[in-house]
């Protein structure tokens, strides 16, 4: 049996729902998280015909991009899209899941996967966020291995390609227990001193409560002592967009072409042709102006993304090509990491991409 919450702890896995943005509503929006699934439905939006087409189909669980709520609700009636969506899916058990800029926060997430399919290497994000944390602890040495071990897996201690990164060192903790107290070692009214371990640890921000829940509860000591420092670094591996770099230069008319190929553009809006060749790509997906200069600086030759406006574009300034494949087309290939992370863990299990191109934008 999979239940709802067990399909949510794998997308959260991956991309954690701390890094969502502030404006944003990602997480189950409508259902019930002990539900068992039947099969699920993946798009990029949630629409009536995507309602209709879940049911028709016999899906109870639709995981999509963008969320069907992004403000409150002071009424439920029938009067606007959302609401008619909201109240077929309540009448009918349907659960609804949206993993949208915590997705689109992670390397391999959104951005990531556009970088994919332009076969992009040496990637890096293109605008880094998210602080970090130094958490120290010191633990009884015989106890030192278990706890380390419970925050590191976790998610701490990741540097780069690295993972289970920490520094230890040994020395002697002192203490003396009072009446109340439950020591672990050590007598009630004698000053201990007990052999333990330094651990220092690299804690994303998003991650710190959880890491600090871990340590409390695997940590021997009724009162275990942490450090958490706020460090200067930013976290490199989490934040909008991604840059890399093509394996062979490609000519600049040709791989707009490839663009517009493999992106299914029926339109490709794009600044003025200012570099001969395309080597090094920043893309991002949905709605990306606000990282041109990331771009500019990061010494892009082509940046792609969606939602440009007029003006927008002339920030470019000459130092790189802009272009604008459209919200959409720039987020499609979402739904293939949402195939991915559930298939990877539950083989064979019931799920299938949404016949209904949700793209509100048309051209004549």
């Amino acid at each position: 049996m999979v239940l709802v919450k067990d399909i949510t702890t794998l997308l959260e896995e991956f991309a954690p729902l701390e890094l969502q943005e502030s404006y944003d509503n990602a997480g189950l929006i409508c259902g019930n998280p002990e539900a068992e699934v039947s099969s699920i439905l993946l798009t990029i939006d949630i629409t009536e015909a995507v309602i209709d087409e879940a049911l028709a189909e016999g899906h109870n669980l639709i995981i999509s991009h963008h969320p069907l709520i992004f403000q409150g609700i002071k009424k439920l009636l029938p009067d606007n899209y959302i609401n008619r969506c909201l109240i077929k899916a309540i009448q009918h058990n349907l659960n609804i899941y949206s993993a949208h800029t915590n997705i689109d926060s992670v390397m391999q997430g959104v951005s990531g996967r556009m970088a994919d399919k332009l076969g992009l290497t040496h990637r890096k994000v293109l605008q880094s966020s998210g602080k970090l944390f130094s958490l120290t602890f010191y633990t009884p040495e015989s106890e030192a291995e278990k706890v380390r071990s419970a925050v590191l897996n976790c998610g701490a201690g990741h540097i780069g390609n690295y993972s289970h990164c920490s520094f230890n060192s040994r020395g002697n903790g002192t203490f003396q227990a009072h009446n109340g107290a439950h020591p672990f070692v050590g007598e009630i009214g004698k000053i201990h001193t007990e052999p333990e371990i330094k651990t220092e640890i690299t804690v994303p921000e998003y991650l710190l409560n959880h890491c600090i829940q871990t340590l409390k509860t695997t940590h021997p000591y009724e009162e275990p002592v942490w450090n958490i420092i706020c460090l200067d670094n930013i976290n490199p591996t989490t934040g909008f967009g991604i840059i890399g770099e093509l394996p062979v230069p490609v000519e600049s008319q040709r791989f707009l072409h490839n663009i517009k190929q493999i992106f299914h553009c029926n339109i490709l809006r794009h600044t003025r042709v200012c570099k001969s060749e395309i080597k090094r790509v920043a893309v991002c997906g949905g709605s990306g102006a606000f990282l041109t200069q990331a771009a500019i600086a990061q010494k892009a030759d082509i940046y792609i993304t969606g939602d440009y406006k007029y003006h927008d574009f002339f920030k470019a300034d000459n130092k790189l090509i802009i272009a604008d494949i459209g919200h959409y087309e720039s987020e499609q290939y979402t739904k293939e990491i949402f195939y991915e992370l559930v298939t990877k863990k539950i083989p064979n299990f019931a799920i299938q991409f949404s016949k209904i191109v949700t793209n509100p934008v048309n051209y004549l």
